[in-house]
């Protein structure tokens, strides 16, 4: 599934994409923007990641994590600096979501800093205590739980 946009190109990650997915996204933790991921829990979960690649090398990441049979999350979008405000982290969201669309889900959330870039792409804000216990797992690794300020956002597919 290779999509070619305005001079990027997206598609699913390979396994030769996770060491720099891994830096990618561990560049936005650094700076308390998400939550860090281990090098082996993107290997693990590498099936869940989209990229955009300019001229071959990756500058933006996002995942779609299946839950629950109509429940799924938009995670670690990340764009590299000097890409931002060009789209591609909206683009990468709205692969996700199309993906979500065709694996029959209902329901997509997003943990986000972020909610004014997910409610520009159809998401709303939501209480975080509404979505099932089963997304708590990623919370509980998390070195700010419980004291996070993220908020919760879901588009109904």
């Amino acid at each position: 599934m290779k999509k070619k946009t305005s001079g990027y190109r997206f598609q699913k990650a390979t396994i030769k994409d996770a060491k720099t997915i891994h830096t990618l996204v561990n560049q936005f933790a650094g700076k308390d923007e998400m939550l860090p991921r281990a090098l082996n829990e993107i290997y693990e979960n590498i099936r869940d990641f989209f990229i955009c690649l300019e001229d071959g090398r990756i500058v933006g990441v996002a995942a779609l994590h299946v839950l629950w049979e109509d429940l799924a999350e938009i995670r670690s979008v990340a764009v590299a600096d000097n890409y931002q405000r060009k789209g591609i982290g909206g683009k990468l969201v709205k692969q996700c979501l199309r993906e979500a669309r065709g694996l029959g889900l209902k329901k997509v959330f997003a943990l986000t800093y972020h909610p004014g870039f997910f409610r520009g792409l159809g998401f709303h804000d939501v209480d975080k205590n509404s979505l099932p216990q089963k997304i708590w797992g990623e919370c509980l690794k998390c070195h700010k739980f419980p004291e996070c300020n993220e908020l919760a956002v879901i588009r109904i597919l």
